[in-house]
């Protein structure tokens, strides 16, 4: 694998710059007055626009994407074909969570018939979190991308450290999808129906 080290760092100096600045918005931001297909997809794309164009393919944002998850029973039906702001933030918290867990296991966490409140306490939440962990992530990448970042380097080729940059990125994605999967599988469990006595006495 050959890369080019003023690239990578161009890119990697880039997304940090737009990443920076990205937030989800607030649940009082969403609009609640009624968007159409169109709309719905114009005003989601705004937010998910830090994933490269060559990826954009994979999120599949298109009406017929959203009907389906409308008929699977995945989203609300539209009100006389127009999407509230339950709509746009349950649509919002599964395109940028579905990047790591699969389509069931997040409607199992916000189901489209979720009270209103309950989802709003979810998605102020994750709204915030998702923020913190932005900036935590681009503090990562700087520390482990200072090789490929520095500008005293005189190396052109950053082959080996755009690799290691590339297997940390690997590690930590599955680790962390691994986790998130974990959690998933102990809701509305104890050490009784799903946990391990043993381990708990022993990290005590």
């Amino acid at each position: 694998m050959v890369y080019d080290r003023n690239l990578i760092a161009g890119k990697l100096f880039r997304w940090e710059g737009y990443l920076k600045d990205y937030e989800l918005p607030k649940w009082n931001e969403i609009p609640d007055f009624g968007l159409y297909m169109e709309q719905v997809i114009d005003y989601l794309k705004k937010f998910l626009d830090y994933i490269p164009p060559e990826l954009d393919s994979e999120l599949s944002l298109t009406p017929s994407t959203i009907n389906n998850y409308v008929r699977k029973k995945i989203l609300p039906m539209p009100d006389r074909k127009r999407y509230y702001r339950r709509h746009l933030a349950l649509l919002l918290i599964i395109l940028t969570m579905k990047q790591c867990i699969s389509i069931s296991s997040i409607s199992k966490m916000v189901p489209a018939d979720i009270a209103e409140e309950d989802l709003k306490k979810f998605y102020c939440a994750y709204q915030e979190e998702h923020r913190k962990i932005t900036l935590a992530f681009l503090q990562g990448v700087r520390y482990v991308a200072k090789p490929i970042l520095e500008e005293s380097s005189k190396k052109n080729n950053a082959s080996d450290d755009t690799v290691n940059l590339l297997i940390d990125s690997i590690t930590v994605c599955g680790l962390t999808k691994l986790l998130a999967e974990k959690l998933l599988m102990l809701d509305g469990k104890d050490l009784e129906n799903g946990g391990s006595i043993e381990v708990v006495k022993r990290n005590r």
